[in-house]
C-alpha cells in the first residue's frame, strides 16, 4: 500500500493526463496528494469490476479523477440502472446510494461513508407521509428524490429539480402533495395551476444564500449571469437570471457561453463545469455540503479495498420504493431545466 500512494514517476505518467483536465481548478501543489489515490482506485476498480457514480457537488479530484459517470440526482438514478458492474460505489449522500440500490437491487451498492446524510432526507419520515395522506386521501404524493428509502415508498411518484413540474403535471390531478422541499415546491407551484401542498424541508446549504448577496455580485461585477437552483428561497430565485437543476445550469452554461457567471449551489460544482468551459469565469460563492465532503479519496480508497460500506434495504420496502422511483425514470427524457 505505501508504495502505491507515493507520488512515483509511475503514478505520475498514469494521471499526468488526467490533471491536465483540472489543473484550472486543483493547485498543482496538491496533486502529488491525489495522484497515488487517484490511480489506485482507477487500477482497483477494473479488479473489482466496479463503477463509480458521483455527484456535482464532489470535489474535482473525484469527480474528474475516479468517477465513471457524473450528474445530478435524476443522472445518478438513470446510471445505477443501467450499471454493469459487480459493485456500484456511490460518491454522493446515503439518499442516492439507497436510490442506486433501489434501481439496481441485485447488485452491491457501496458508500464510502455512511455518514453522508443529507438535511433534507432529514426532514421527513415515512409515518410523516403516511398521516399526509390520511389528511389528504386520494391526494397524489411526489417526492423529491433527496428522501430515504421508507418516505419513497409511500410515495406515488419522486422527482428532481430537473423534472418536479414535469412529474406533477403528468399525474393529470388538481391537486398534490409535494415533499420534503419547501423551496422547490414553491418553485414548482408558481409554474403550474397545480394546487400544491407543501411540507417544510430545506436544504442547509441552499437556503444560506440571500437576494442579497446576490444583488451586491451584480454591483461588484457588473454583467454577471446568475443562474440558481430552485431548493434556494424565493427572494434568490427572484433575482437570478436563470433557475435549473445542476444539469439545468451545466445546459445553460453550455448554450450561453456567459463572460462571467455565478452558480448559487454548492461551490465544489463550479469547480467541476469551469474544467469543461475554461472560456467562462466563474465567481465562486461557497457554501459547502458537510455531508458530500466526507466522502474523499482515502475513503473511496477503502471503501473499493475493503467492499464497505453496504446500503442494504428491506425487500418489500425496496419493491415499494422502485414503483415511485421507476414511475419518474419512466417518463419521457426530460428537457434542460
Amino acid at each position: 500500500m505505501s508504495d502505491t500512494l507515493t507520488y512515483t514517476p509511475a503514478v505520475k505518467r498514469a494521471t499526468d493526463a488526467i490533471y491536465a483536465r483540472m489543473r484550472r481548478v486543483v493547485p498543482e501543489i496538491e496533486w502529488p496528494v491525489h495522484a497515488p489515490y487517484i490511480a489506485r482506485i482507477n487500477a482497483l476498480k477494473a479488479e473489482r469490476n466496479a463503477v463509480i457514480l458521483a455527484h456535482n457537488y464532489q470535489t474535482p479530484e473525484i469527480f474528474h479523477g475516479v468517477a465513471d459517470y457524473t450528474g445530478d440526482s435524476l443522472g445518478l438514478a438513470q446510471q445505477a440502472k443501467e450499471a454493469d458492474a459487480d459493485f456500484i460505489v456511490v460518491c454522493g449522500v446515503h439518499f442516492m446510494a439507497e436510490t442506486a440500490k433501489i434501481v439496481n437491487f441485485d447488485k452491491t451498492v457501496l458508500i464510502p461513508d455512511l455518514r453522508a446524510g443529507c438535511s433534507l432526507a432529514d426532514a421527513i419520515t415515512g409515518e410523516d407521509v403516511r398521516q399526509l395522506k390520511a389528511r389528504y386521501p386520494g391526494v397524489p404524493v411526489v417526492t423529491y428524490v433527496n428522501t430515504t428509502a421508507d418516505v419513497k415508498a409511500e410515495s406515488d411518484v419522486c422527482c428532481t429539480s430537473a423534472n418536479a413540474i414535469q412529474i406533477v403535471e403528468s399525474l393529470g390531478t388538481d391537486r398534490v402533495i409535494f415533499l420534503p422541499d419547501e423551496y422547490l415546491g414553491h418553485y414548482v407551484a408558481q409554474h403550474t395551476d397545480v394546487d400544491v401542498i407543501l411540507w417544510k424541508g430545506s436544504c442547509e446549504v441552499h437556503e444560506r444564500f440571500t437576494g442579497a448577496e446576490l444583488r451586491r455580485y451584480r454591483e461588484q461585477t457588473p454583467g454577471i449571469e446568475i443562474i440558481a437552483h430552485p431548493e434556494c428561497p424565493p427572494d434568490v430565485l427572484a433575482e437570478a437570471d436563470f433557475v435549473g437543476s445542476t444539469s439545468g445550469m451545466i445546459d445553460f452554461v453550455d448554450r450561453q457561453r456567459p463572460e462571467r457567471v455565478v452558480m448559487v449551489t454548492e461551490c465544489s460544482m463550479s469547480d467541476n463545469v469551469a474544467v469543461e468551459f475554461p472560456d467562462v469565469e466563474f465567481v465562486r460563492p461557497c457554501n459547502l455540503c458537510p455531508h458530500m465532503k466526507r466522502i474523499t479519496l482515502p475513503a473511496i480508497l477503502n471503501c473499493l479495498e475493503k467492499l464497505e460500506f453496504e446500503v442494504t434495504l428491506d425487500a418489500d420496502l425496496a419493491k415499494r420504493a422502485y414503483g415511485a422511483v421507476q414511475r419518474m425514470l419512466d417518463l419521457p427524457k426530460r428537457k434542460a431545466a
